[in-house]
């Protein structure tokens, strides 16, 4: 398995991935598309032989100082090996802005223990959030992009 940049070319696949791991909840066709050509979009995905096991699309907003991680989904096969830890890392590794933020379903006890496993925190509920009107929590993560770290180390040096 390896983790790689995502295109357009992966829309299919990852238009089955959406249907696949949220049903209800999977992108229309429109957002897909977006997700996989707005210039300033992270999205990786993760491979297996030639196949899209995994997708996470992250959308930096340094006008707030914060990345949100719009989407992260791992095939039910191959869930529970790692898969959507790698791919929440990878996404954090290419943010460069102090905070990411998520939103996750309260009922989706795995996710919310992968995400707070990983140092986020609830910050928020918004109520009915979904489309079956479910609330949403608002997770978070201050995280230390490298270049911030270097700017720190070389100001500690003055």
């Amino acid at each position: 398995m390896e983790i790689q940049p995502a295109n357009l070319l992966d829309l299919k696949a990852l238009q089955r991935l959406e249907q696949i791991c949220f049903e209800k909840d999977a992108w229309p066709l429109l957002d897909l598309v977006a997700v996989l050509t707005w210039p300033a979009i992270i999205r990786l995905k993760a491979v297996e032989g030639d196949e899209m096991i995994g997708f996470a699309a992250c959308d930096p907003r340094p006008s707030h100082s914060v990345a949100w991680l719009s989407t992260i989904a791992v095939d039910p096969r191959f869930q529970r090996r790692g898969i959507g830890r790698m791919l929440l890392r990878a996404c954090e590794e290419r943010v460069h802005l102090p905070f990411i933020k998520l939103s996750v379903r309260v009922s989706n006890h795995g996710a919310i223990a992968l995400y707070e496993q990983e140092g986020y925190q609830t910050v928020d509920v918004w109520g009915r959030y979904y489309s079956d009107e479910e609330d949403a929590l608002i997770m978070e993560k201050r995280i230390q992009p490298a270049k911030a770290l270097q700017a720190v180390r070389y100001n500690d040096r003055l």
